[in-house]
C-alpha cells in the first residue's frame, strides 16, 4: 500500500525534508516495517537487499576486526538511514548495522532506491549530505577515543542516544554499552557509577535514565556537540522534529 504525506506523520528527518510531491513518488515504494533489537540491517562486504529509514529506534554501525574485536564506530535514528554506502556509489557497506534500541521505520529495496535517485536530485541531495555528516560522526567518534576518558566517552554516547529518543529514558545493557564503548563491563559499570554520583544520570537495569540535560554536556565537554552542530547546519536540528511528534 503506498504511503502518503497527508496521511502519514513522518518523523524521519531526511524523508520530511522532501516536499509532499516528492514524498508521495518515493514512498510508493517503500514499506513500513518493526525492527526489533538485535534486527540485522545490513552486514559488511555484504550486498544489502534493503535500505532502511528509521522512524523510531537506534541503528548501531559496528566495525569487527578479521580477530572478532568489534567497536561501535556510528549510531543513527530518525536522523539517518542505512546503508549509505548505495548513495556514495561505493559498493558493499564496510560494517554492520543492526538495531541497538527497537523501532520502527520504512525499507527500500536498494535495486529502487538507486532508480529514485537518479529520479529525484532533491533525496539525493539531503542524502549525499547525511552520509557527510556521518563521516563526521564516525570521525569524532575516533577522536574521542583516542583523548578522551571513558566517563566522557560514556556521556557523549548517552547524549547521542537521548538524542535520537522519546523522553528521558534510554534501554540499554552494559554489554552493549561495553561493545558501544570497546571496553570491558567494569569500565562501563565504574563510569556509570561516576555519572550516577555526579546525578548526570540514573541507572537501572537495562535502562539510562538522564536526569540533568545540560549538566550531562557540560561533563562531555567538547567530546560532544561538532557532529551535532555540523548535522543542523547542513541537514537541520533534530530538537525540532522530537517537538513536531509530540
Amino acid at each position: 500500500m503506498a504511503l502518503h504525506f497527508q496521511t502519514v506523520k513522518i518523523r524521519n528527518i531526511l524523508l520530511s525534508a522532501l516536499s509532499p510531491e516528492e514524498f508521495d513518488f518515493f514512498a510508493q515504494h517503500m514499506e513500513a516495517i518493526d525492527l526489533p533489537r538485535g534486527f540485522d540491517l545490513s552486514y559488511a562486504n555484504v550486498d544489502p537487499a534493503f535500505c532502511y529509514f528509521l522512524e523510531s529506534g537506534i541503528g548501531s554501525i559496528v566495525a569487527r576486526s578479521p580477530e572478532g574485536n568489534q567497536a561501535e564506530v556510528g549510531l543513527f535514528g530518525f536522523d539517518g538511514m542505512t546503508p549509505t554506502s548505495l548513495v556514495l556509489d561505493s559498493g558493499p557497506p564496510s560494517h554492520s548495522v543492526f538495531m541497538q534500541v527497537a523501532g520502527h521505520g520504512y525499507r527500500i529495496s536498494t535495486e529502487r532506491l538507486a532508480q529514485v535517485i537518479d529520479d529525484l536530485p532533491p533525496l539525493r541531495r539531503i542524502l549525499l549530505r547525511y552520509a557527510h555528516t556521518l563521516a563526521i560522526q564516525t570521525a569524532g567518534t575516533a577522536l574521542s577515543n583516542a583523548v578522551h576518558t571513558v566517563d566522557e566517552r560514556l556521556a557523549r554516547w548517552i547524549l547521542m542516544c537521548h538524542d535520537r529518543t522519546d523522553g528521558n529514558s534510554i534501554e540499554l545493557t552494559h554489554e552493549f554499552l561495553a561493545i558501544m564503548l570497546a571496553v570491558r563491563r567494569a569500565s562501563v559499570t565504574t563510569s556509570l557509577h561516576v555519572l550516577e554520583g555526579n546525578r548526570l544520570i540514573e541507572a537501572r537495569r537495562g535502562v539510562i535514565m538522564v536526569r540533568n540535560r545540560q549538566a550531562l554536556e557540560e561533563f562531555a565537554g567538547d567530546a560532544y556537540g561538532y557532529p551535532e552542530r555540523e548535522y543542523q547546519r547542513l541537514i537541520g536540528p533534530m530538537n525540532a522534529i522530537l517537538a513536531m511528534a509530540d
